[in-house]
């Protein structure tokens, strides 16, 4: 499973956050799944920016079921008083069976209507593993069985956004043996995004890992070993995508 902790840009200002990998069952369909849970006083609140994954989300909460699509910049929730979520970081597999046209739902959401799913993961919170359970039963009999394109569409995600190696679309082309064509329309269809976007989105979260985690690394070193040109083009895409630069991400 890819590091689900890569995209978290403040780890240490989240409320309690437990991520899990899927039941077997479900492996095809979700990456991983995420829970937050808080409690906070009265006036206080906890935002936390996060740079997510090139892929889609489905979210139940007391109040409803959405379906978020992939982003392109930084989202941030602010969350004051008490309550939870579960989530499911959506395999293409999955998320291109729950929406006709991925591409259109790209940093934008849709509210599914699904109260039985609430009520039912509403009823096992908290016990995690059985919300994730029910997650996964409702996503098994809505997508059906994996599809060869579906198989192909997991095998490019899973390669785009966790192999270091693949740094141009022509390599993952060649990795899974398709056309670099073939390789951006499955993107379109089941993502919503180029694959050039989703190893761009990839370099930039393992950027960011690298900047906080290792702060005596040289940030000409991180961008040389993560395929940028140079510092410089590490720099502007910390600046185009989280408004700040790698530096100002270090000392904050």
């Amino acid at each position: 499973m890819t590091d689900p902790t890569r995209g978290v840009l403040y780890p240490e200002r989240l409320p309690r956050f437990t991520r899990r990998a899927p039941p077997a069952a479900a492996s095809d369909l979700v990456e991983w799944f995420w829970f937050p849970e808080w409690d906070l006083p009265d006036g206080v609140e906890s935002s936390q920016p996060i740079l997510g994954y090139p892929a889609a989300n489905l979210a139940v909460e007391p109040g409803g079921v959405t379906l978020w699509g992939a982003t392109t910049r930084t989202s941030e929730r602010v969350l004051r008083g008490s309550g939870w979520a579960v989530g499911a970081v959506l395999k293409p597999a999955a998320f291109a069976r729950l929406h006709d046209a991925p591409s259109q739902l790209v940093d934008a959401h849709a509210a599914l209507d699904e109260p039985e799913l609430e009520r039912t993961v509403s009823a096992a919170m908290p016990d995690l593993g059985a919300a994730a359970a029910v997650v996964s039963r409702w996503l098994s009999q809505r997508v059906g069985p994996l599809t060869p394109e579906g198989r192909l569409a997991n095998a490019m995600a899973d390669l785009l956004t966790s192999d270091a190696e693949v740094l141009r679309v022509d390599d993952a082309a060649e990795r899974l043996k398709v056309s670099v064509r073939t390789l951006q329309r499955l993107a379109h269809r089941t993502v919503g995004l180029s694959p050039a976007a989703m190893i761009r989105r990839r370099r930039l979260q393992e950027a960011a890992q690298r900047v906080r985690d290792d702060p005596d690394a040289a940030l000409a070193d991180i961008a040389a070993e993560l395929g940028y040109a140079d510092q410089a083009h590490l720099a502007n895409d910390f600046r185009a995508v989280l408004g700040f630069t790698a530096s100002d991400y270090r000392a904050r």
